[in-house]
This record gives structure tokens, C-alpha cells and sequence, in this order.
């Protein structure tokens, strides 16, 4: 059976899995190269099909998720998603008809699904499909937490575990709690959308000044920079709490905004991003800690936009009733059409698996282009061998961006689409951070490393699986290690690490080996292959055009090595 599912949605996208294998996954922002797209995934649909060499008669059928009030009202008139994404970021003025849009879009993705909402998305999304060639395939629609949570569950190698979904908001609901056995889900509680962890983080990053559902990683890291507050001294604590499954919120609706606004008047930006980061780390632990007691299950899968907070989730993952946390590694909106179509599956009685070692799943481009690419921006490579070459650089304290085989799914470059630099020069951080990236300064980068090197330098390691792999969790770097990751420990001593095999095929690894050689470290900080603000480069005119816009050292991009740019 071959299922396409589909995102419609914030950072929509597509996935593909034929006779119950994932063959391809993309997100529309790569294609479109409109940061977080909220778009139809016409060209993600297109890109899952001809990975698989489909035409689209041969799917046999198509999931997608959500059919809210908001997700239905987006897809009857798809000015009003558009309307509030330019708002959301901050490409539309300030004044009153931005302020009403943001208020609509907090009002109405309030609003639970009814039968009329559930029969008009079918209907529209059938006939938005029917017009990118799909004519054959039904349309089944599934709900918003169900598809987060069967991701997580299927991806993260448990038999039977407790199953924390923890977002914004989608089909009324902010946040669930289900056990999964056998293949399948059984829900046991859930918040409604009006008591969202997610939106109280969303409005905290407004008010800083950021961009909400794309900066709440830099109020985490802010909130490292304020000294602590004593629980009893934050009274952001006040506003929340868990009782019988549920998120609780003492305000909602726009008395909270005002609250929250009338808190952060008082004390400075830093301090306000600790006690907002603190109330979400400790209603995580109190939301999985009674998702164990609930379901008795000590193995717990995380999804959803809140399970990007590394710092909860290590806080969740040290409880001492919990045996092992699996956070997906696509957590936000954007792996919403992988579930969707692993509920489909499920659906048709197939017990749903996911190998997820690799995320390299995404599109992969032959040699001839990469050498038109560079051809005709007047570069011209060499055709050394590239990881012995790009170690040499690496070594000597170049940065290198790096594009090798198929591209990354989900928000995190794993060594596919990557800029490369030593791990131990804090030095390169902040060129990194202020001339290529061209972000803020206190935003920690990440290390790679062989498993070898995290049984050594991470105090918190744990061997067992699931390892989480990729990117997906913090971890407390031994002291007497920290100044080999130095360009990749947040102020706090943690750093959020990607592991690969010491053994591992493929370049990336390879090229891990060939550093530690070189340094007798087999660590790398590895950061995504992107100017800040636009999404990761997709294809080999993407990388070679933010190479010559951003002023790497060298591109490595597939055979080719590339050391000088063009007019130079």
C-alpha cells in the first residue's frame, strides 16, 4: 500500500511510505525556501513521489492532520494563513490589523473540531489534490496530538510505552497523554487547547521581541544568562500546574497576555526567559511524571513543539521513575504528515514501525548537477579526496559547509547539509555566530561525535537505547572535558550532541574518524547549512549560493572541494 501524508499547515510538508517503509520525507520550506512555509506542500509531494519513481495515480491513499475551526477556515481561504504568517514573522507592520490578526489567530485555534469542520477539510483538501494530479487516492484525516504521538511511539524502538504529546495547539487540545501496545494508541488524558504549555512560551517569546513557533530556542538560551530564582520567588510558577493528566493555567486568553506582559515589565529581559524556562521545564517533569504513574509504563516517547526544549526534556528524562525517554526527532508541526500517515497505516491494520537511524531521507542530487551549480557561478573544484581534504581544513581551523547525499529530515542538519568547524576553538563559535550565521551570540551550536567520544565526555550518558541520536536531547559535559567542546557548551555545561556510530558507512562518519585521527578528538561542532532566518539548503544551487553570500572557507559539496569564492 503506498500512503502519501501530508502538513497543510506551519512548516507544512510530506511523507511517503510504500508496503509500510518510509521512503521519503520533506518539508516545503526547503523547496519553496520560505522559512517554516505554511503553504499546500504541492513540491514536498511532488519530491516524496519521484524519490519513490510514483505517479500519483499509483497512491492509494492520503492522511493528513487537523480539521480544527483554524486548520479548516486556512484551507477555505488561504489568505488568512498567509496573513498571519507574515505577521507571525514580522514581514507585516505593527498596528491594529496585525495585533487583530494575531488575536483571531489565538482565539479561534481554540476551537475544537466538529463533524461540519471534519467533512469541509476532507472535501477541500480532496479537491486541492485532485488539481496536483492525485485523483484516485481518498483523503482520510486524522487528529493533530494522535499524529505526534504515533510518530513518536513508532520511531522510538518501545514495545509498550507512555506516549507525552506537548504542543501549541490543534484540534482543541494542547497536550495528551496515551499508552501505546501492540501497534496502537489508547489515550488516557488531555489539556485543552485553552491551557497550553506551548502558547505561555509562545507569548513570553512575543514579549521578548522574538518571533513566536521559531525563537523560543533563544529564550532557553537567554534564560542561562540571569542568575536563578528560587521556585518561590518566580511567580510565572503560579500559572501553571498539572492535576488529574491536564495542564492547568490560572489565566488564559488574553488575561494571560496581560500577565505575562505586566511580569516581564518588572525585570529584565534574561531574568523573564529563566523563570518562563523554568515553568516549562517543571511542568514537563510534572506532566511526564504523571504520565508514568498513569500508565504505568516507565518508558516514555515525547512529541510535539514544547519536546524541542532540550532542557525539559533531560529534566524529564533524569526522573527517577522514568527507565528511558525518546524525544522524535521531528517534534514540531513539521513531522505532522509522517504521522499522519502512519495513523493511515494503522488504519489498514499494519502494526506501524519506524527505523529512524538515518535521516538522510530527504532529496539527493547527482554529480553532473553539483558541477553545473558550481559551473556556472564561475567556481572552480578540486577533486581530491573530500574527507581527507576537508579534515586537513578542519584541522587547521577553516570552516567548512558541507553537502553530502540525501538531505536531513526534520530541523536538524545530522552531517548532510552542515557547517563544520573544530568543536574545541570558541573562537570559531563566535565567527560563526556573527559573520556567517549572522545570529545572536548567546545561541549555543551543537557538537557531533562518535559514541565513543560520548561515553567519555558526557556525564549524563546512558548507552541503552534509544540513544537519541539526533539532536533531540541535552546532556552534562564533564567537567575535565569541557574545553574539548568549548565552541559547543552553553554557559550552563550542557551541550546538545548528534551521535553516529564509530563504525558507521557513509561521509560524515568517515569524516569524524578522520578528525580524531588528526586531533584525537572525533568531535565536530556541526551547525545547519543556512544563513539565519532561511530554511536549510535543499538542493546544490542552495549551497552553493549561501557559500558565496555567507564566506565559509571551503565547500565540500559532494566530490567537489571548493577553497576560494568567485571574484576572489
Amino acid at each position: 500500500m503506498n500512503i502519501l501524508g501530508i502538513w497543510d499547515g506551519h512548516d507544512a510538508g510530506a511523507a511517503l511510505l510504500v508496503d509500510g517503509t518510509l521512503v521519503s520525507a520533506v518539508n516545503e520550506e526547503r523547496l519553496t525556501r520560505r522559512k517554516l512555509e505554511i503553504g499546500f506542500p504541492t513540491r514536498s509531494i511532488e519530491a516524496c513521489l519521484a524519490s519513490a519513481n510514483l505517479g500519483p495515480e499509483r497512491i492509494d491513499a492520503v492522511a493528513a492532520s487537523t480539521a480544527d475551526v483554524a486548520k479548516t477556515i486556512g484551507r477555505l481561504a488561504p489568505w488568512t494563513r498567509e496573513r498571519y504568517y507574515l505577521v507571525r514573522r514580522r514581514k507585516a507592520r505593527p498596528g491594529v490589523i496585525s495585533t487583530l490578526t494575531r488575536d483571531a489567530k489565538y482565539a479561534l485555534t481554540t476551537w475544537p473540531p466538529n463533524r461540519m469542520t471534519r467533512a469541509w477539510s476532507r472535501s477541500l483538501l480532496q479537491g486541492t489534490l485532485r488539481r496536483a494530479g492525485l485523483t484516485r487516492a481518498a483523503v482520510h484525516v486524522f487528529d493533530h496530538h494522535d499524529c505526534h504521538a504515533i510518530a513518536a511511539a513508532c520511531a522510538s524502538g518501545f514495545d509498550a510505552c507512555a506516549v507525552v504529546t506537548i504542543d501549541g495547539v490543534g484540534d482543541g487540545l494542547s497536550a495528551t497523554t496515551s499508552t501505546f501496545q501492540g501497534g496502537r494508541l489508547t489515550r488516557v488524558s488531555a489539556t485543552p487547547a485553552t491551557h497550553s504549555l506551548g502558547v505561555f512560551f509562545e507569548h513570553v517569546t512575543t514579549l521578548l521581541n522574538m518571533r513566536e513557533l521559531e525563537d523560543e530556542g533563544k529564550v532557553m538560551a537567554l534564560a542561562d544568562y540571569a542568575p536563578a530564582v528560587s521556585d518561590a520567588d518566580n511567580p510565572l510558577l503560579d500559572l501553571l500546574r498539572v492535576e488529574d493528566g491536564r495542564i492547568v493555567m490560572a489565566r488564559t486568553g488574553a488575561s494571560l497576555r496581560r500577565r505575562l506582559a505586566a511580569l516581564h515589565w518588572r525585570v529584565p529581559n534574561e531574568q523573564f526567559a529563566r523563570m518562563a524556562q523554568r515553568a516549562v521545564e517543571k511542568t514537563t517533569v510534572a506532566l511526564v511524571q504523571d504520565a508514568v504513574a498513569r500508565t504505568g509504563q516507565r518508558r516514555v516517547a515525547v512529541a510535539g513543539g514544547v519536546a524541542s526544549n532540550i532542557k525539559a526534556t533531560r529534566q524529564a528524562r533524569l526522573l527517577d521513575a522514568v527507565d528511558s525517554l525518546y524525544v522524535f526527532p521531528h517534534m514540531g508541526d513539521g513531522g505532522l504528515a509522517l504521522g499522519a500517515a502512519l495513523s493511515m497505516a494503522g488504519r489498514a491494520g499494519a502494526a506501524p514501525r519506524l527505523e529512524l537511524d538515518s535521516l538522510a531521507i530527504g532529496p539527493a542530487y547527482p554529480e553532473d548537477r553539483m558541477a553545473a551549480a558550481l559551473a556556472a557561478r564561475g567556481l572552480s573544484p578540486s577533486r581530491a579526496e573530500v574527507t581527507e581534504a576537508a579534515a586537513d581544513l578542519l584541522e587547521r581551523g577553516a570552516v567548512v559547509m558541507w553537502f553530502q547525499g540525501g538531505m536531513e529530515y526534520g530541523p536538524r542538519a545530522l552531517g548532510h547539509r552542515s557547517v563544520l568547524a573544530r568543536a574545541d576553538r570558541p573562537q570559531l563559535r563566535d565567527r560563526l555566530n556573527l559573520v556567517l550565521k549572522r545570529r545572536v551570540w548567546y545561541q549555543p551550536f551543537c557538537p557531533s561525535m562518535l559514541v565513543s567520544e560520548a561515553r567519555r565526555v558526557l556525564e549524563d550518558w546512558d548507552d541503552a537505547p534509544p540513544l537519541n541520536r539526533h539532536m533531540t536531547m541535552a546532556h552534562t559535559v564533564k567537567p575535565g572535558c569541557r574545553a574539548d567542546l568549548g565552541a559547543v557548551i552553553g554557559i550552563d555545561g550542557t551541550c546538545r550532541p548528534q551521535l553516529v556510530d564509530d563504525e558507521a558507512d557513509g561521509p560524515f562518519a568517515a569524516l569524524l574518524r578522520a578528525i580524531r585521527r588528526r586531533t584525537g578528538r572525533g568531535i565536530l561542532l556541526n551547525t545547519s547549512f543556512n544563513i539565519h532566518g532561511e530554511p536549510l539548503v535543499c538542493t546544490p544551487e542552495d549551497a552553493v549560493d549561501v557559500y558565496l553570500r555567507a564566506g565559509a572557507d571551503a565547500l565540500a559539496l559532494g566530490p567537489f572541494l571548493v577553497t576560494s569564492r568567485a571574484g576572489e
